[in-house]
């Protein structure tokens, strides 16, 4: 322990129960405090490095699995009546408590998706851990055994994608036995909802005065309670058959549960929204744990801990009830986003598609669930080679499809990276930054490789017209992982905005460097399209008469929708250097490194990597050096971007992503265009009432200037 702790009123139990006994030790930890400088550990023969950082909180119930709980295990608390069978004698009371248990389980549940451990979590509740306790309890029985299987195929998803180890702990089950667990839980499930629906039957039939053919004992006791309590179990029964069914159709290969995993969303809704309203009129509890807010029975998180020796146990708070109700709301929302997702997509569109549902936040399980959609066996959806994907994006012709450009190992290589790509953009925002910089050095590594092969094949005596296909469709191919890197490149730099890792007086060369980067993935999407336009008017032995050459030279509208950007990635760079130019910067520049050392920092995975080639700080000085506002007066970017957002609208009009991107474009465009001319009026000279600022009110990437006037 560390010399500068306190002693204090400390004592240890020498038994256990409520017949232990205690040992004052505080003048043991004074002798130990006293003779130890600060910064001294006690060291032992058998007490190493590792064992004294353990015991640096002794009594701390963070870090001391043995300072808190009642208990010793489980049997114990089974045998101090910590969860009894049946719960009361009472059947009111029976009834409420066993909601209040269904409702503390989701809670646990909700709080074990954020990242908590499992141990400490769903199973604290002792009926989970022992399920073979309930059996004479039918509704407590079918909603834990549905609960434990739950759990399994959560973890089952979670740990075919890979992505558990942004949560270390998530799919660890510390030994707890999670088998035999299958869906013959949901026949028990539904025998007992078919239970509580006679029941609630036979309630509103003896309410309406009408006899009952057969004589249905009632749930509880109270006839007044008895309508509200059926129609709680059920929600809650229902909610928690509907969830699983979710889980099983999204795990079918090929895609072939989404259309009914999406009915079954829909159910979970509605059951949910019924289960957020209170049984009663009751007083709002804030924080509560449950519907009604009563304590449940039945859990002790303190009975796992030492399942978790080796790391401390983390000091766990469960969720609210109503941060569960929004977060399992918020997943079934992503789960039927996921379950919309078109199988016919190309791999552009599927690009496309993760990067809108990342918009949404989605957490682990989410996330988790589209990954392991779009890779099946190796394969997109389960069904479609990588390699096929890759020509398809390509544009390789069906004849080169059948060569054997397939086998070549930098292909392989190729197919590998695409798979990687698809996982790394279904992890969280961080991660998935940190690792497209890193996947980026892999692209160009599989592009010098293309370039070699192509060049080896070239560097051949002769060249046959089956050559001459596997020529042209490796360029081809080049051509599109050269386009791909510099879409993951853009991708990179846009993160940082959503990750906040860009100061304001950093935006300038953000900028400039997004500018760069998309006049170059620009262009490589124009050439490859126009490539692909020729390729197919070959395939179909097309005569290209004089009228259709000009056609070559008109920008598709992909190209437009990127040239948007580049216009108000530019007006906005050139603006922030004329800014810096004439001493208006936003933030007085920091002492602790220069313009360079932070380039190099922004920019240092893509510098490795080389997208683009020949980019320093050196070329970024260049083109920013001389800018100022007198400048900028001649050449409005701004005024372009909000042109050709408006212009090619018309090409997206079934496109509700793209529609929404331009109007977010235009307002961003026009907002910057009227700041501009205010600062070429000034020259850049602002008034000290004047106050400058940049926002992102409008778009999450562009920012907005917005000049005010301060009080």
């Amino acid at each position: 322990m560390a010399a500068a702790a306190t002693a204090a009123e400390v004592s240890i139990p020498l038994g256990s129960g409520d017949n232990s006994m205690w040992a004052d030790v505080s003048l043991l930890l004074e002798d130990a405090c006293s003779g130890l400088r600060d910064g001294e550990l006690i060291h032992g023969d058998n007490f190493d490095l590792y064992a004294a950082m353990s015991a640096l909180e002794i009594m701390d119930p963070k870090m001391d699995s043995g300072m808190i709980g009642k208990y010793y295990s489980v049997d114990e608390a089974i045998e101090c009546g910590a969860a009894p069978i049946p719960i009361s004698f009472d059947k009111t009371v029976d009834v409420q408590c066993s909601i209040d248990i269904m409702d503390h389980l989701l809670a646990c549940e909700a709080t074990w998706h954020k990242g908590h451990s499992l141990a400490q979590t769903v199973f604290s509740c002792i009926y989970i851990l022992r399920p073979e306790r309930t059996t004479r309890h039918a509704l407590l029985h079918s909603y834990c055994r549905t609960t434990r299987a739950t759990c399994k195929a959560v973890i089952s998803v979670v740990s075919d994608a890979r992505t558990h180890e942004e949560e270390d702990l998530f799919t660890t089950t510390y030994g707890l036995n999670l088998n035999g667990e299958d869906e013959k839980c949901l026949s028990i499930l539904n025998a007992v909802e078919e239970t509580i629906s006679r029941k609630l039957r036979a309630c509103r039939t003896s309410s309406s005065g009408i006899k009952s053919l057969e004589d249905i004992e009632p749930l509880q006791n109270n006839p007044a309670l008895e309508d509200g309590y059926c129609r709680a179990i059920l929600e809650r029964l229902r909610f928690r058959k509907h969830f699983y069914h979710i889980l099983m159709c999204l795990k079918r290969p090929h895609g072939r549960g989404m259309q009914l995993a999406r009915k079954h969303i829909a159910s979970c809704i509605v059951e949910l929204k019924a289960i957020s309203r209170p049984l009663r009129q009751q007083t709002i509890i804030k924080d509560r744990i449950t519907s009604p807010g009563c304590q449940p029975i039945g859990f002790d998180s303190s009975l796992n801990t030492r399942l978790s020796a080796s790391t401390p146990p983390r000091s766990i708070n469960i969720l609210s009830w109503n941060e569960t109700i929004e977060y399992f709301l918020k997943l079934l929302q992503d789960l039927d986003i996921i379950s919309s997702c078109s199988l016919d997509n190309s791999l552009e569109g599927i690009l496309s598609f993760i990067v809108q549902f990342q918009k949404c936040q989605p957490d682990l399980v989410a996330r988790a669930h589209l990954q392991c959609l779009l890779l099946q066996d190796r394969k997109l959806f389960g069904r479609d080679t990588i390699f096929s994907v890759i020509a398809k994006a390509a544009g390789l012709s069906e004849v080169a499809k059948n060569n054997e450009i397939e086998n070549l190992e930098c292909i392989v290589q190729l197919g590998q990276l695409v798979m990687n790509l698809l996982r790394i953009l279904c992890t969280n925002s961080a991660w998935q930054r940190r690792k497209l910089g890193k996947i980026l050095q892999d692209w160009r590594v599989i592009y010098i490789q293309l370039e070699l092969a192509i060049r080896n094949k070239l560097g051949e005596d002769s060249v046959h017209t089956n050559e001459n296909i596997y020529i042209n469709s490796l360029k081809q191919i080049l051509l599109w992982v050269e386009e791909q890197a510099y879409w993951i490149a853009s991708r990179f730099l846009t993160l940082g905005f959503e990750l906040e890792l860009y100061s304001s007086n950093e935006y300038g060369m953000v900028y400039w460097y997004i500018y760069v980067v998309s006049v170059k993935l620009a262009e490589k999407i124009h050439h490859r399209m126009t490539i692909n336009n020729r390729v197919k008017c070959r395939g179909k032995k097309k005569k290209v008469s004089g009228n259709d050459v000009p056609r070559d030279f008109q920008f598709p509208p992909a190209v437009l929708f990127l040239q948007s950007h580049i216009c108000l990635a530019e007006g906005l760079a050139m603006m922030l250097a004329a800014l810096k130019n004439e001493k208006t910067a936003l933030e007085g520049r920091t002492p602790f490194n220069t313009d360079q050392e932070r380039f190099s920092q922004l920019f240092e995975l893509l510098q490795k990597a080389g997208f683009p080639d020949h980019i320093s700080y050196q070329s970024f000085e260049g083109s920013t050096r001389d800018v100022t506002f007198s400048t900028l007066a001649m050449y409005n970017h701004f005024k372009d971007a909000q042109r050709i957002a408006k212009e090619v609208k018309s090409s997206f009009s079934g496109e509700r992503e793209r529609l929404s991107e331009l109007r977010m474009i235009e307002q961003v465009a026009e907002h910057n265009s009227i700041a501009m001319t205010l600062l070429c009026r000034v020259g850049g000279s602002l008034d000290p009432s004047l106050k400058l600022s940049f926002e992102f009110s409008h778009h999450p990437h562009f920012a907005t200037a917005v000049v005010r006037r301060s009080l």
